[in-house]
């Protein structure tokens, strides 16, 4: 009697909180009131809980259904069966919660206290068999906390921008002033804040149902919004490109590949898609390399090439010797000159040589392509600026004294190999691997 008598004593101090409209549409919150009034507090909590979830689903809707989906579920495959209003009851609760976190309608702290509720009905309430023991200070509590946290939540000024900034890029074709309004907004977000606008906008892109100027709406905000966008979000796009290709969506891959070509993010694709264009493009590259035109041909396929392996230069590990020895062979040329639009890239590759890539480079005389083609002038002068380049990257002592061994050799590059003190170089640098 004296718990009833505390939760309806208390409960009437929070919906004080709310007018006569809002206390008529929240149908649950009567039958909570009721069903704490006699005492049965567990259910109670259910009826609350349910409140909750009705008002966060009304704000989703009111905010944007499909935006929200994007966020909510990561799943793509799972994300297909989440279109219309009648879809949210096939999210759970808690993911209900976070992705209306990550939008931003509800706050951190309000997302806390709301799990916890979550939690406590899971846990507490008449929704599942437990021996817990509600009290009516923590009901009526936890009551107050849902009005503050969800019933009258205001947005904030980046969710109603963020809202109006979806409603631009569904409905036309933004002009350049739009888009410059946009970028200068998109500086302001936080980080959490762009990577969910990116993942929204990511996923949006990919539907095939998009329309054309929502396409181009994207990728003309999409450059502008990754710069704000943290290297983890970048390889989960990748991740999702991947997911994609597993799963035979070969119109959404195609999309999704378009976004991250338009910010040469293919360093992002997971290892296994890059390894296999990396792949691709180091054997092209060495082919045009070998053929008719090739101060011509080289630079498209270089630049790929430089797409690929990223401002960082990564390369899949087991290309990682196919890679250096194929970037030192056309950077040495064909023997006939430089092709001059194609050697700024190679150099800036080579400058990106990690201390393992440079020391393949540095004893790269031992391969018979490259030895041969030491025999010639030009290669013998592009071999000098390699070591020259390499030089700083080279860390571990036997490799040092190699370098310092080739550099007072008498013997020509192309001889370099069989070199009585470069063999002895080459042998204690093997035992010391």
């Amino acid at each position: 009697m004296e718990q009833r008598q505390i939760f309806m004593d208390t409960a009437g101090l929070a919906l004080v909180k709310l007018d006569d409209a809002q206390r008529g549409r929240a149908t649950y919150i009567s039958k909570m009131i009721a069903a704490g009034g006699i005492g049965l507090f567990d259910a109670s909590l259910n009826y609350l809980w349910d409140e909750t979830v009705t008002e966060l689903r009304k704000r989703v809707v009111n905010y944007d259904l499909e935006y929200f989906y994007s966020v909510a579920e990561k799943s793509d495959a799972r994300r297909k069966e989440l279109k219309t209003a009648e879809d949210l009851v096939k999210l759970d609760d808690s993911k209900l919660l976070n992705g209306a976190r990550e939008i931003g309608l509800i706050n951190e702290v309000g997302f806390r206290e709301l799990d916890h509720i979550r939690y406590m009905r899971n846990y507490a309430s008449a929704a599942h068999p437990n021996q817990v023991e509600l009290d009516g200070l923590q009901l009526a509590n936890w009551l107050n906390t849902c009005i503050r946290q969800a019933i009258l939540l205001p947005d904030n000024v980046v969710v109603a921008a963020v809202k109006k900034l979806l409603i631009n890029v569904k409905s036309k074709k933004m002009d350049d002033n739009g888009i410059r309004d946009t970028a200068v907004f998109l500086k302001n977000l936080s980080q959490a804040e762009a990577i969910t606008l990116a993942s929204g906008l990511f996923s949006t892109y990919t539907t095939t149902s998009s329309t054309p100027e929502t396409l181009d709406n994207i990728r003309r905000l999409w450059p502008k919004l990754w710069e704000h966008v943290s290297e983890d979000a970048r390889h989960n796009f990748g991740f999702r490109l991947g997911n994609f290709n597993a799963s035979g969506d070969h119109e959404q891959a195609v999309l999704a590949r378009q976004l991250i070509d338009l910010v040469d993010g293919t360093t992002y694709l997971p290892e296994e898609e890059r390894e296999v264009e990396v792949n691709q493009a180091l054997e092209e590259l060495v082919q045009v390399h070998n053929e008719w035109n090739n101060f011509y041909n080289e630079r498209p396929v270089a630049r790929r090439l430089s797409d690929l392996v990223g401002q960082l230069g990564v390369v899949p590990k087991a290309l990682t010797q196919k890679y250096v020895l194929n970037i030192v062979d056309v950077f040495l040329t064909n023997g006939h000159g430089i092709a001059l639009a194609a050697d700024p890239i190679y150099r800036d590759l080579i400058g990106k040589f990690d201390p393992e890539q440079a020391s393949i480079a540095l004893r790269s005389f031992t391969d018979s392509v490259i030895s041969s083609k030491l025999q010639q002038e030009i290669p013998r002068q592009q071999w000098a600026v390699l070591l020259t380049i390499i030089e700083d990257k080279l860390t571990a002592r036997p490799e040092r004294e190699l370098l310092d061994a080739i550099r007072k050799s008498d013997a020509k590059p192309h001889q370099l190999w069989m070199h009585s003190a470069i063999k002895r170089q080459l042998l204690q640098w093997s035992q010391g691997d």
